[in-house]
């Protein structure tokens, strides 16, 4: 593959569908994209691949919905990385990239050097699907469980939304002849869209959490047997490149399965934090609140987790009290 085509699917997500076996999928690639999010904070490295694994996930999901706005995926735990929270904004015009924010808050003295989800303790993963002004947010939760953030996801579809789901995903940091390090991250979703089994959908059993195996049965389930069986034999370096295309990776995989594919996604690091919205957040507080958030040097300041934004604002015009200036 050419440096050229590289480059072109960079930071893309590329929607596909195997006919055969009656499934859709997606393969991502981030590179730009990571290195936006990731170098907002001093991460140690552990939080770093957790955040990577979480920004990769938000690119595959958020592409599947037919979003209007934002989908978000959060992880709440009582382990040393506290909370990840990833948000993707869906492009408001053809021909735009949908852009993707992230960020974790994490206990530095609580973390050790195992496995970066081995960071994660007790809780819950979430996804939450704002359509915009006008409509109610959805939201979805399932405990955390399995050894990663992509099993937790999987668990996710099966337990919230009856849908079997997989992924596979690569990541870390490159190190390529002649470029500096950076990360690279690439990844396959699959998902099958059957009719839930008679056991999810009744509510009956034992509470454990489902599997997408729990979800499929008879052709189906050999459909979804044989296609998890094919995806087992992709290596890390075809999801994260730079030798194979994702085209040539559906074809090498699925070639079999009738893959189609559709125009891909461009995506890009950015966020929506302004001015405007700081201080709508400080609408509710009053003079008093305020009063008790205005620094020594008499401002008011905040800071964006996510993109590393600074804010100074003059105390006498936030909060419910705030001066009305515009007049003057």
């Amino acid at each position: 593959m050419s440096l050229g085509t590289k480059i072109a699917w960079d930071d893309t997500v590329l929607p596909f569908q195997l006919d055969a076996s009656d499934m859709r999928g997606r393969v991502a690639r981030l590179d730009g994209v990571l290195d936006g999010i990731l170098k907002q904070h001093d991460y140690p490295k552990q939080v770093e691949a957790l955040v990577a694994e979480m920004a990769l996930l938000t690119a595959l999901i958020g592409q599947t919905v037919a979003l209007r706005w934002k989908l978000s995926l959060q992880v709440q735990s009582k382990g040393a990385v506290r909370m990840i929270a990833t948000d993707y904004y869906a492009p408001q015009e053809e021909g735009q990239s949908a852009q993707i924010r992230a960020y974790a808050s994490f206990d530095r003295d609580r973390l050790t050097n195992s496995a970066p989800f081995d960071q994660v303790g007790e809780g819950y993963f979430a996804i939450m699907i704002d359509q915009g002004e006008g409509t109610q947010p959805y939201q979805g939760i399932t405990p955390l469980s399995g050894g990663s953030l992509s099993e937790c996801a999987e668990a996710y579809f099966a337990q919230s939304e009856q849908l079997p789901t997989r992924f596979s995903l690569s990541f870390g940091r490159s190190t390529e002849p002649g470029v500096g390090e950076h990360w690279r991250a690439g990844g396959i979703m699959l998902q099958h869209m059957p009719k839930a089994s008679p056991f999810a959908a009744s509510g009956e059993g034992t509470g454990e959490i489902l599997t997408a195996t729990d979800l499929v049965d008879g052709e189906e389930g050999e459909n979804w047997g044989r296609v998890n069986i094919l995806l087992d034999t992709v290596e890390d370096l075809e999801m994260i490149g730079p030798s194979v295309a994702p085209t040539d990776l559906l074809v090498r995989l699925f070639h079999e399965e009738q893959p189609r594919v559709y125009d891909a996604q461009s995506v890009q690091f950015g966020c929506t934090c302004s001015e405007d919205r700081v201080r709508q957040s400080l609408s509710i507080y009053s003079a008093k609140d305020i009063e008790k958030m205005t620094t020594p040097e008499g401002e008011v300041t905040a800071d964006c987790q996510f993109c590393g934004a600074h804010y100074v604002l003059d105390p006498a015009t936030v909060g419910f009290d705030a001066e009305d200036t515009k007049g003057e």
